[in-house]
């Protein structure tokens, strides 16, 4: 298994959402950051978890930021809250 410390040293990533990443190809940050938080989030609910929610949304937006999810700008949170409720 690829080693998850890359991912897990990104701030709002932790064992379980770096595994997840892992399982849909994204096995570094710099592959996180690339891809970006939305496509992200379309793999791991497609592939993994059909309930992905706006938490795993952020806390992937904040990781490819570089913050945490708190520190996040309202407007991007509300602009990723919009975005998931177009989804659904």
């Amino acid at each position: 298994m690829t080693d998850t410390n890359d991912l897990t040293d990104l701030p709002e990533i932790g064992a379980v959402t770096a595994r997840e990443l892992i399982a849909v190809g994204i096995d570094q940050a710099a592959i996180l950051r690339e891809v970006g938080a939305k496509a992200a989030f379309l793999r791991i609910r497609s592939q993994l978890d059909p309930g992905a929610c706006i938490m795993l949304l952020t806390g992937l937006q904040a990781a490819v930021e570089g913050v945490r999810s708190a520190e996040l700008d309202p407007a991007t949170k509300a602009e990723l809250r919009q975005w998931l409720k177009g989804l659904d």
